[in-house]
């Protein structure tokens, strides 16, 4: 219903933001991940998620707003209000303790103490994360390209040379990953390969 909303930060928290859109202020939460996103100075563009919820006892209907300042960070919180069990007020707690990155790292190295640390997320929700949407990461890829590995010249150009010479995707992806963990980011694109060729 509402894709975006851009105008004038009147109210800056934590929590949530107060925009003034042509003279009408709507109150959008935020996560803490957002929130150091913002930009310094009051005019403000956020991606918005538009939630309704309907009281089954009363009939009364409540609309809430979440805004984030990538639509990378959206289409995790979808994806995570997706799960049964996750609401819109964890969705957001999970994604104000952790970045949509390190989310996606978390899931393809099926890191489940990542998801557990969260307030409010035990150890069989943090498992059922990692399940759930571990094969709905790769569709995340191709249409919002999020992956780490596109904001490093390097690890893209090593994960490409890997699918060309017929290594399974994900897999190159999750040795790659746990190779930049142990050896760090600054490695060649020619190291990073012969390292992936080793574990492969």
């Amino acid at each position: 219903m509402i894709e975006f909303l851009s105008g004038r930060m009147v109210e800056k928290a934590p929590t949530h933001v107060v925009l003034d859109c042509n003279g009408v202020g709507y109150l959008v939460n935020i996560s803490l991940f957002t929130f150091e996103q913002l930009p310094k100075d009051e005019n403000c563009k956020l991606i918005i998620h538009y939630a309704v919820s309907v009281d089954v006892r009363s009939g009364a209907s409540n609309h809430v707003l979440y805004g984030f300042t990538s639509a990378i960070e959206r289409t995790f919180f979808r994806l995570l209000i997706t799960i049964s069990g996750i609401s819109a007020s964890t969705a957001r707690m999970v994604l104000s303790s952790l970045s949509p990155s390190d989310i996606q790292n978390a899931i393809l190295l099926e890191n489940v103490g990542a998801f557990k640390s969260i307030k409010g997320i035990g150890p069989k929700m943090a498992q059922k994360i990692v399940t759930d949407l571990k094969d709905k990461i790769d569709k995340v890829d191709e249409t919002s390209q999020i992956s780490t590995f596109l904001n490093n010249t390097n690890q893209s150009e090593a994960l490409s040379a890997l699918i060309a010479l017929g290594f399974d995707r994900n897999k190159s992806r999750k040795t790659i990953s746990k190779i930049i963990e142990t050896e760090g980011a600054e490695m060649s694109v020619e190291q990073l390969i012969k390292l992936a060729l080793k574990q492969l």
